[in-house]
């Protein structure tokens, strides 16, 4: 079979790879329903499978019951990461007739600038933010309706993602068993071989990812307390929870950091010190901690990092983007241990430093 797909010629060999991708691609997006909260799954039974591991050779509990376990402490921790961000946005609610009086004074002060720099009328500015409005307005119930879904199935998706976690941890040794009894006898220590890789870099990976949001979130909240920021603690969790994102969080966060900032001082100096804190932050994170904490354990190289986000968030938006360094960690552990998948595994890897 292999030799006869290696006489094959090269159009026909870029055809099959070409056609190969695009049939992936189009079933990923089609599954992303049942594909999304099963990756999710795997990754958090692989954080969760020393927990219960624990629970069963050390507290001899039954195997269903220390999975479930492991699954409601998990499921606490994040329950209160999340209660302490929502007191704060709920802070945030009672300060919205302040903040919403401000920001309507920048626009004032923005339109003014506008018209002694561009020689455009304030009554053709007004005219257009009606139009602008009106438009935004008519199109509410849509939003609200948008917004319910998207609240309603954020709900789901978690409460199937919890149950796989439980169902995997419970059945790890069956799933363990069919990879076994799947491929041929002569490849099972390579299977094997792959399996533990792939639990020890996802497993290290997301706990430093954990680490990393930790130090961030504290650096972040203890700084803009410094500069006197008001919601200090939200703007910083936020941050050190968006900063995940490769490349693309930080500058998320720093947008609205700078818009919370001078809508409750006014301030540019104070948007420009937030600015440039964030941009240190990130200087820090990237040079020094994501090396130790995560960069020590995936080994990808930055051009990789940021394709694979962005065919993430293609093809599964912001859970994808999410996914796509651990997919992509899991690829190279078996492109390299695959013959003739060595030459990808080299791709994605960071390659000679000369």
């Amino acid at each position: 079979m292999n030799s006869t797909i290696r006489k094959q010629p090269f159009y026909v060999k870029l055809a099959m790879v070409l056609v190969s991708l695009i049939a992936m691609g189009y079933l990923a997006i089609l599954g992303k329903a049942v594909l999304s909260p099963l990756i999710f799954s795997f990754l958090f039974a692989i954080l969760l499978y020393p927990v219960s591991k624990f629970l069963e050779q050390r507290l001899k509990f039954p195997k269903g019951l220390a999975s479930i376990l492991s699954v409601i402490l998990f499921i606490s921790l994040i329950s209160g990461i999340l209660y302490l961000i929502g007191s704060q946005f709920s802070s945030l609610s009672e300060d919205w007739p302040q903040f919403k009086e401000q920001f309507i004074k920048s626009i004032e002060q923005f339109q003014e600038w506008i018209a002694q720099s561009f020689n455009v009328d304030k009554s053709h500015q007004v005219t257009y933010l009606t139009d602008a409005a009106k438009k935004m307005l008519s199109s509410s119930t849509v939003v609200i309706s948008a917004t319910v879904v998207s609240l309603s199935s954020t709900i789901i998706f978690l409460v199937f993602t919890f149950i796989y976690t439980f169902f995997i941890l419970f059945y790890r040794r069956h799933i363990v068993n069919f990879l076994n009894a799947v491929f041929k006898e002569e490849h099972l220590d390579t299977v094997n071989d792959a399996l533990e890789q792939i639990q020890y870099i996802i497993r290290n990976y997301l706990v430093g990812i954990m680490i990393q949001i930790a130090v961030v979130s504290t650096i972040t909240c203890l700084v803009f307390w410094a500069l006197g920021i008001k919601y200090a603690f939200l703007l910083g969790m936020l941050t050190g929870i968006i900063n995940i994102i490769p490349y693309v969080g930080i500058f998320t966060a720093m947008f609205i950091s700078a818009l919370v900032t001078f809508a409750t001082t006014m301030a540019f100096t104070k948007v420009l010190f937030v600015v440039a804190a964030l941009i240190g932050i990130h200087a820090f994170d990237a040079n020094i901690l994501l090396p130790t904490v995560v960069g020590s354990k995936v080994k990808i190289n930055a051009f990789i990092t940021v394709l694979g986000v962005f065919i993430g968030e293609m093809l599964w938006g912001v859970s994808g983007m999410f996914l796509s360094i651990p997919v992509v960690a899991v690829l190279k552990i078996i492109f390299d241990r695959v013959e003739s998948m060595k030459p990808w595994g080299m791709l994605l890897g960071e390659g000679s430093k000369n």
